[in-house]
């Protein structure tokens, strides 16, 4: 059986060998592409051109794999982050062969249905390979091989949460060989080693086998952290620093480099760069399919509201986006003209009957809200998002409820992740700020997917749509 170390020794070869079956994968996907669309009886075309664009593939695929950062350990990380990662790796190899294709004058040589299958069978084995690679990783790891050894020195509640979140974290492989405080603390699992910092700094002076230095302590330590990295200089571990943010409403944070200096980023937006680019992109592209697709029934809803009661079909509300910015938001008119003449803003609640009969079923449905994708087209909201609210109500809420403008950090949905968990209507506002949060901390292409998805099935018909 291999050893700990052993494993660990080979984590190199282990990532050039993810790079052959990378190739390899998208190689045999090509072939297997090739033979379903030209497998029948129809003579298949020259496989000169084919032949050369597997080669530019492959050869691109490397290159941008590299760039996007993709053969690395991800221990401990996202299973997501490294799945978006090699999407859109795989999706720009792709972009840049049809580019290459265009402006060569080859593309009219390549089949659609070859490259499409291709695409999507290479992405799937990719994605198998390394969920397989990952689980069997974990799976060893928890059992007690390829471990990576480290010491804690700590302070004050942060050592303890740090202790007790890589002891609930077995698959993680990172094994605590000693918690080092200078106060007595909380209790330390069996089996790990226990003293003051100056222990930790004299038991790390005879250890090699030592990987990681991990210093979690609140900033206001700065000079006992100073004296650590002091004492540490002729080791020749890892160390990390984990700051004390656990109490911090933390958006994207990450680490930047500017003019020369680190700065922790503890709350901006992740509409920045590509991710703003991929979002509009996302953005157009679905909220045309679903006006051209839905434009039929957008005419019958039209003439049911028209029919229904006297004034127009659309109903203009003045709503809060991105960055505060204001908007006429775009609803189908589900209440008289004159609803709010006498009472002003009022916030909806399932025990009024200011809707019309047709107003009321396209509010039980959702489907008064087909108009905002023309919205989304304009770039006044995004499809998915937290949702807009009134000048008047954001006045109101943003001292009551904590970090409540941050919702406003991205533009505000059609649909949204609080909307999808239940939280819509006249529902726990902090809940609802909650869940708009953790979308914005983890935002990606693929949970706008899900839920988009998720709206289907459980964001249409919902008993707090009123």
């Amino acid at each position: 059986m291999l050893s700990a170390g052993h494993l660990r020794e080979h984590s190199s070869l282990l990532l050039w060998l993810m790079r052959l079956t990378d190739v390899a994968i998208s190689a045999l996907c090509c072939g297997l592409g090739y033979a379903l669309v030209f497998g029948g009886p129809a003579s298949p075309p020259s496989v000169l051109y084919y032949q050369i664009a597997v080669i530019i593939a492959l050869l691109l695929q490397v290159l941008v794999f590299q760039l996007f950062d993709l053969y690395r350990a991800w221990r401990g990380e996202d299973y997501l982050q490294q799945f978006t990662a090699l999407l859109m790796a795989w999706t720009v190899v792709f972009a840049a062969l049809a580019f290459l294709s265009v402006i060569t004058k080859t593309s009219a040589s390549f089949s659609r249905a070859w490259l499409l299958t291709w695409y999507f069978s290479g992405g799937a084995g990719l994605f198998l390979t390394r969920y397989a690679l990952r689980s069997t990783l974990e799976r060893l790891r928890a059992r007690g091989y390829n471990l990576r050894h480290i010491v804690i020195f700590a302070a004050g509640v942060t050592g303890t949460r740090v202790l007790n979140s890589l002891c609930g974290a077995p698959e993680t492989g990172l094994n605590i060989i000693g918690y080092y405080a200078n106060e007595s603390g909380g209790a330390v699992p069996e089996g790990i080693r226990r003293g003051s910092i100056d222990d930790g700094i004299a038991f790390l002076a005879g250890q090699r086998d030592i990987d990681q230095v991990w210093i979690a302590m609140p900033l206001r330590e700065e000079e006992l952290i100073r004296d650590i990295m002091e004492r540490l200089r002729d080791t020749t571990a890892d160390i990390r620093l984990v700051p004390d943010l656990f109490g911090y409403r933390l958006i994207n944070h990450s680490i930047s480099t500017i003019a020369n200096m680190s700065v922790i980023n503890l709350s901006v937006s992740p509409m920045d760069g590509v991710n703003r680019w991929i979002k509009a992109a996302e953005d157009r592209i679905f909220a045309t399919l679903i006006l051209l697709l839905a434009s039929p029934l957008l005419l019958l809803l039209a003439l049911g509201v028209k029919l229904s009661s006297p004034g127009p079909v659309l109903y203009r509300q003045e709503r809060l986006s991105w960055n505060g910015q204001r908007f006429d938001m775009l609803k189908f008119r589900t209440m008289p003209v004159d609803a709010e003449a006498t009472s002003g803003p009022v916030w909806a609640n399932g025990t009024e009957k200011r809707a019309t009969g047709f107003g009321g079923l396209l509010r039980r449905t959702s489907l008064d809200e087909l108009p905002q994708f023309w919205n989304v087209l304009r770039g006044d909201m995004s499809i998915v998002g937290p949702r807009p609210e009134r000048p008047v109500f954001v006045e109101k809420f943003r001292d009551e409820i904590p970090s409540y403008m941050r919702k406003h950090m991205v533009k505000a949905g059609i649909t949204g992740w609080a909307q999808v968990n239940g939280w819509r209507g006249d529902t726990d506002l902090h809940e609802r700020i909650e869940h708009d949060l953790y979308y914005i901390e983890n935002w990606s292409l693929w949970l706008d997917l899900k839920i988009m998805l998720m709206t289907l099935f459980k964001g249409l018909v919902h008993k707090h749509a009123y």
